[in-house]
């Protein structure tokens, strides 16, 4: 009797031959290549280093596309998003420790948002593993402790025969959920030296499924299906699942208003009539949650964003969906369910009973009516009018790639994303220096569409060498910055805690002068122009960068309330 477990799936002839006869001149960075491209990979991010010149060397014999940007952290950003525009694990070539310290914000970022990276990196040679201080270039006692905190897991190969498994464990773990990104790192030696392994032909990976405990959906979906004033949260966790078709479904059987995180933008349609929005950083939105008598958070750790800076002290009862096991009850008593979103969102739907709830849209107008009399009594237009200039710019489906800035905190709660996994940006890790680089990534990944990028000046200066990447690459990004001399939130936060800012003012570059410098078109526009000036952009092939000399204001918070 043959049982599925001793079938071996048998090489092709021409695989044979490529194993029998491998061509010469083959290093360990050609085992790297070779199995990234058998795991299915088409496009490689990064920057050379002197320990990792073996991987560079392979990629000219490979079809591997390799994008190459200027800084490590912001190849780190590329991938990220490369990661979320695809579901793929993007490939991240790094050298030897500073190369690879560099890169640790964006894999931070990659963890928090649940993007999934493949980072290799390079190490010392073999001979100096171990802790020693053998004074090797880039040494460091522990390079893998750096980053056990960062990522999802760590691999380190010692050998060329280990390189294609470990990398393939690495892989697996990547695009298990929850998503995110992890290490490889490869000895010098092992890199450089000849192999005598075969070329790495196959490489099939079968990330694992984490469906829900049957018994915990069916409790949940009891208490939905009697609840009186039920409610949704909607984290990112449903974004990466492609479940937002399902969780409509649900609220749509329920009567059940649904919010989403900022992380979870556009995972329910933002003017269905059930659509609280993402207005999470509102006090009428949080008493609303707060009200619920069964509120079910799918996605969602409701970390300090999501929970109005933990404010929110829910009064009935909690039922959180989420692959991360660490975030489960993490902040509130909860039936807690460690499961993937979408796989949770079906068990629930093939399990509740429809509810009836004539009040349920009446009950978000009057939120959404609340919050809109709340916002116009600051006197906020110039801000309103340009997160609207944006939107009306912004071609359907387009992604935008938001930077840590003044009109992205606008946007998380005010802009529209039309569509699931089309508005992203750094608010998993609040790292500076995100929305360009991230935005590189996205142009790689699809280029029939624009990409927008927004930034202030500060998070511009963080990336500004990318500039010479956009233009090298040719890449379908625009990018807007808000020019408004200096770090815009934190003058604002200094200013109301001890009257006065320090440290937050810049000198900074003509950003029209410095774009076209590089190659890049550059347009300087004003609050009034600003939609029709960034919709020229946008259409135009290849990269460009549109400034607006502006200084915006933030809608005054509700959790010191």
């Amino acid at each position: 009797m043959t049982h599925d477990h001793d079938l071996v799936l048998r090489p092709t002839a021409a695989q044979t031959e490529a194993a029998l006869n491998p061509p010469p001149g083959r290093n360990g960075g050609d085992l790297v290549v070779e199995t990234l491209a058998g795991l299915g990979a088409t496009t490689v991010f990064g920057l050379p280093g002197q320990h990792a010149l073996g991987m560079f060397d392979a990629l000219r014999r490979s079809d591997l596309r390799y994008i190459g940007l200027r800084v490590e952290n912001n190849a780190g950003f590329a991938a990220d998003a490369y990661g979320r525009i695809t579901g793929e694990a993007a490939p991240l070539l790094l050298s030897t420790g500073p190369g690879a310290l560099t890169s640790l914000a964006a894999l931070q970022e990659a963890r928090a948002a649940s993007a999934p990276v493949l980072a290799i990196s390079s190490q010392i040679p073999t001979a100096g593993l171990g802790g020693g201080r053998h004074g090797y270039l880039h040494e460091l006692p522990d390079q893998a402790a750096s980053f056990r905190g960062v990522v999802k897991s760590v691999h380190t190969v010692r050998t060329q025969s280990q390189i294609p498994s470990a990398i393939a464990e690495a892989w697996t773990s990547a695009l298990t959920v929850p998503h995110g990104p992890v290490w490889v790192e490869i000895p010098q030696d092992v890199l450089l030296s000849e192999t005598p392994i075969p070329v790495v032909t196959g490489g099939d990976t079968f990330p694992e499924e984490l469906p829900p405990r049957p018994e915990l959906t069916a409790v949940a979906a009891d208490l939905l299906s009697r609840a009186e004033r039920p409610a949704i949260i909607a984290g990112g966790g449903v974004v990466r699942a492609d479940a937002s078709g399902k969780l409509r479904q649900l609220a749509e059987r329920l009567q059940a208003p649904v919010v989403t995180t900022f992380g979870g933008k556009g995972a329910f349609p933002w003017t269905h009539p059930l659509s609280l929005q993402s207005w999470l950083e509102d006090r009428h939105t949080t008493d609303f949650l707060e009200d619920a008598d069964v509120l079910l958070v799918v996605g969602s750790g409701l970390g300090e964003l999501s929970s109005n800076y933990h404010t929110f002290k829910p009064r009935g009862r909690v039922v959180q969906i989420e692959a991360d096991l660490g975030k489960l009850e993490s902040n509130h008593p909860a039936l807690g369910i460690h499961a993937d979103a979408r796989l949770a969102l079906q068990a629930l739907l093939e399990t509740v009973t429809d509810r009836t709830d004539p009040t349920a849209a009446d009950r978000v107008r009057e939120v959404l009516e609340k919050v809109r009399e709340r916002i116009a009594s600051q006197e906020l237009t110039l801000e309103q009018d340009v997160l609207a200039a944006v939107r009306g710019a912004l071609p359907p489906g387009a992604p935008s790639f938001w930077d840590m800035t003044i009109l992205a905190y606008w946007a998380w709660s005010a802009f529209d994303a039309e569509a699931p996994n089309t508005m992203h940006s750094a608010q998993g890790a609040g790292g500076l220096g995100y929305g360009f680089p991230a935005a590189l990534g996205a142009a790689a990944a699809d280029s029939t569409r624009p990409v927008l990028a927004v930034s202030g000046d500060g998070g511009a200066l963080y990336s500004i060498a990318e500039l010479a990447t956009a233009r090298q690459y040719d890449l379908n990004v625009t990018w807007l910055i808000v020019d408004d001399g200096g770090y815009g939130i934190l003058r604002e936060y200094m200013t109301d805690a001890f009257g006065q800012p320090t440290a937050t003012e810049l000198t900074r570059p003509d950003y029209v002068a410095l774009a076209e410098s590089f190659g890049v078109p550059g347009t300087r526009t004003s609050p009034e122009t600003l939609e029709a000036d960034l919709a020229k952009a946008l259409a135009a092939p290849g990269p460009s960068v549109v400034v607006l000399p502006a200084v915006l204001r933030m809608f005054a918070p509700t959790h010191t309330e």
